[in-house]
Parts: C-alpha cells; structure tokens; sequence
C-alpha cells in the first residue's frame, strides 16, 4: 500500500499522489468503463454493503442446518425459530434471528471451478468470474493480474454518478490478504487503476481509529500549503507533456486529482469517524474493528457511496491456534467451539446491530447488503490436516455455500434454493457467482455491463448470469 505523505521540501513527486493499490501501474491502460456515470434505471438501491466472512464460513454451521442429517453431518448446532416464519438459524444467532425477516437466505450458491483455495474462491465470489486455469496451477502463489476480471464493487463504482467528495468505492479494515497473500479479485484491475477501492484500515486494538494510509498529511503541512504545492505540480506537469501523452499517465494524473480532492475535503475522515457516534450505537455494534467497520459502512452509506466492502478481519494472536483458522472463519480445527465462543457471537452482534440501524433509519430500502464468503465448509467433520473426526474441524467446500442479501428492494424472510440433505451440493435452483453478482448489478439499477479495452473494443463486464429477480 503506498503512503501518501507530503514532505516539508519545494517539490514532490508523481507516486506522492497515488491513493492506495497493489494494482500494477500498467493496469491503467488495460481498459475503460463505457459509461462510467450510468443512472440507475432498475432497482432502488442507491449503495451497496458487502461483508466478506473472510476464510470459508460454514454454511451447515449458520444458515443451512442439517438437523436430520448423520451426526457425522450436522454437528451439535441447533436450529432456531426466527422472525420469519419457516426460515430458522443457527442456535448462536439469537440477535439476528429476531432480523431476519429482512433477510433472503440464498443456500443453493455453487462454485462450477473446485479448486478449494482461498485465492480462486475470493476472486469467483468478488467478480462473479469463473477462476481461470492460472488458479489451478498456482493456487494461493496466483497473484492479482492487471488483465484480471474487475470487482463487483469496482464495476459499481464505475458504472454510477461520481461522489462530489468521497470515492465511489470503499474498502475497509484492510486489503485483503496483504502484503503475503493478496487476494486476487478485490481490485478493478482491466477496469483501470481509477476505479480501484479506497482502503481505509482499522486497527484491532484500536477499533474506534479508522485512517487511510494514503492520505496522510505529515507534520507541518496546511491544506494551504499543499494547495500551493499542487500549484508546482501542475507547473512540473506542463513540462512533461510527452509522458502524459502516455495512457497509463491519465490515469495516474487522474489519481492524483482524486489524492488532492479527499486530502483537501473536510467531509473525507468524518465519513468514518466512528467515535463521534453514540456510546450506545457503539455497543449496539460491538467495539470491535469488524463491529466498527459495519458502523463506518453505514457512515458511508449516509454519505451516498455507492459501494462500502468489509472484510472480516481475524484474531490470528487468539484464534490461530485454537482453530487452525489463521483467526478466520478458516475453521480446519476445533470448528464448533471456535464458532460457538468466538465468531458467531461477534459476527451475530455486528451485523445484526447494522441491518437493524440501516432499517431504524429508514436506509434499509435503498441500502442492499450482502454476505458471501469465499466457499463454504466441508459438510462431513474431519480435516485430516487437524486431527480428522477427533479434531473436529471442517475442510473446504466450494461446492455449496450460503449468501444471504438484504434490502434495496430483497423480499426479507425468504430463503431461496436449497442444498441436499447433507448441505453438499444444491439440489433446488442452483446458482453461481455470477448469478448473484449480477443480482447485485440488478438492485442497483445497472443494467449497462459494457466497457471499451485499450483498442476502444466494447466487452461485456459479466457476459455469464441471470440476476435472481425472484428475491425481489
């Protein structure tokens, strides 16, 4: 992540005003949106909200129980009676389960490319693309290429009105995976280094202080000094017309703008101030930096971005060990305990807390929120790499899983497909990434899915799937 700082010299330079991205430079000439101010002409969603169960969240262990199933299968969870007749949760949801008539529990999701790693599962279910065969050979060593498909977000954020302060496209508590293993999937990549996320990160044992690295202005520097220094970079740039001449440099000096705007914009950090909000709303949440990152995301909804992804962030220090997990919901050990103790009680506050405060404020209509992660957990207990049956964890599975949407126009209290009796494979209205990315696209009223590569081609952003109306 690059650091925007200004110096106290007379002169800076072009990387002084890049806004955070691991995207390669040459990504900037890799293509452009058609439209990149589209207005919606379906759909009543004005801003969408993903939530990223980073790691693999067990989809038997949350939305789909399997009561009846071996117990080899089910595991001791008990299903629980909810605000929506006939829909049930797991028995560790208690604050959600009184939400869920506004939920539409999708149990039927498969992955058609089994490749049972993170990388290919956080790039199928961020872009509705297939993984390619490079997923295959790489797997989690398969970094984010400038060629890659764009995010759902970053084709949301290029495809709506421009924000008059904010971008259109925010990430938080952090860039997923980085620096070892950054996600593939989470940046615009073809779309243009322009349209990538804003990462604003959160600190774990600070959860109220949210900061974005890149826009940090060093000791000693005004607004009104940096203003006159973006007088000197314009004079530096008029001497350099042969390297703006250069595709790449537009979209560089494009990020510079965009630096200069948030950087110079009183409205940039108050965004995602969550101190500033009420000590009850806090709690509501959970001071946590997963609690606080819901809370700042409906922040940002308030503010009109259009598009807000957070990202679970997990208790390595804590949760390592005990779960073989990395501190996720990468559950290879001790999976019934590390969700019983640790991540269904936060998880069930948190977001329980916001689409609560979302519906409170009257937001939840035009606000879609959305959950996926990036597979689900192997039905049958036992990971051989823990302990098998003794060791009580689950395995990856990315031949099922649970996404669950709310809001912007979603029925609530519905549960569409469903899986077989061991919650391995869909059995009833299978559907796909790409199915539910473009049910994103729907409820935000993009029907345009158009762009131009770097020959002024036009291509389809997402020629594969069919928005699942039905929900709506």
């Amino acid at each position: 992540m690059h650091s925007l700082a200004v110096d106290a010299g007379s002169t800076f330079n072009r990387r002084t005003f890049l806004v955070a991205s691991a995207a390669p430079l040459s990504a900037l000439a890799s293509g452009r949106p058609l439209a990149a101010e589209t207005s919606p002409t379906s759909g009543r969603a004005k801003s969408t909200i993903l939530f990223f169960l980073s790691g693999g969240a067990s989809h038997i262990d949350m939305w789909d129980l399997k009561p009846h199933a071996p117990a080899e299968y089910r595991g001791p969870f008990q299903p629980i009676a909810t605000t929506a007749p006939g829909v049930v949760l797991c028995e560790h949801l208690p604050l959600l389960a009184r939400q869920t008539h506004h939920l539409a529990l999708v149990n039927s999701v498969r992955g058609s490319v089994s490749t049972n790693d993170h990388h290919a599962g956080y790039y199928y279910n961020l872009t509705g693309h297939a993984p390619d065969p490079t997923f295959l050979s790489l797997g989690n060593n398969r970094t984010p290429y400038p060629d890659d498909w764009p995010s759902i977000g970053a084709v949301v954020g290029a495809k709506r009105p421009k924000h008059s302060q904010l971008p259109n496209f925010l990430t938080l508590p952090q860039k997923e995976g980085a620096p070892a293993y950054t996600r593939p999937g989470q940046f615009a990549a073809r779309l243009g280094l322009e349209f990538d996320p804003l990462y604003i990160e959160g600190d774990s044992k600070a959860p109220l202080r949210f900061q974005v690295p890149s826009l940090v202005l060093q000791e000693g520097t005004s607004p009104a000094r940096l203003k006159d220094r973006r007088a000197l970079l314009g004079a530096f740039d008029d001497v350099r017309r042969d390297f703006d001449s250069l595709a790449p440099s537009h979209g560089w000096n494009s990020q510079q703008q965009r630096a200069l705007s948030l950087l110079l914009s009183s409205g940039t950090t108050a965004a995602f101030d969550v101190a500033s909000e009420p000590t009850e709303i806090r709690q509501r949440y959970g001071e946590t930096v997963n609690g606080m990152s819901l809370l700042a995301a409906r922040r940002l909804v308030e503010a009109g971005v259009p598009f807000i992804t957070a990202f679970w962030r997990g208790d390595p220090d804590g949760l390592n060990k005990k779960c073989a997990s990395g501190g996720g919901w990468d559950t290879h050990g001790n999976n019934f305990n590390c969700l019983k103790e640790d991540l269904l009680p936060e998880f069930d506050r948190c977001f329980s807390a916001l689409i609560e405060d979302l519906a409170n404020r009257s937001l939840l209509d035009e606000t879609l929120v959305f959950i996926t992660s990036e597979m689900g957990r192997k039905p049958k207990i036992g990971d051989p790499r823990s302990g098998g049956v003794t060791g009580a964890g689950r395995d990856h599975w990315t031949h099922c899983l649970t996404d669950v949407l709310a809001g912007g126009g979603v029925r609530g209290g519905q549960v569409y497909g469903s899986s077989d009796r061991f919650a391995e494979y869909p059995a009833n209205k299978p559907v796909t990434p790409g199915d539910v990315a473009k049910t994103v696209f729907h409820a935000m009223g993009i029907d345009d899915l158009q762009a131009f590569d770097n020959q002024n081609r036009p291509y389809d952003l997402l020629a594969d799937g069919t928005a699942l109306t039905e929900l709506f």
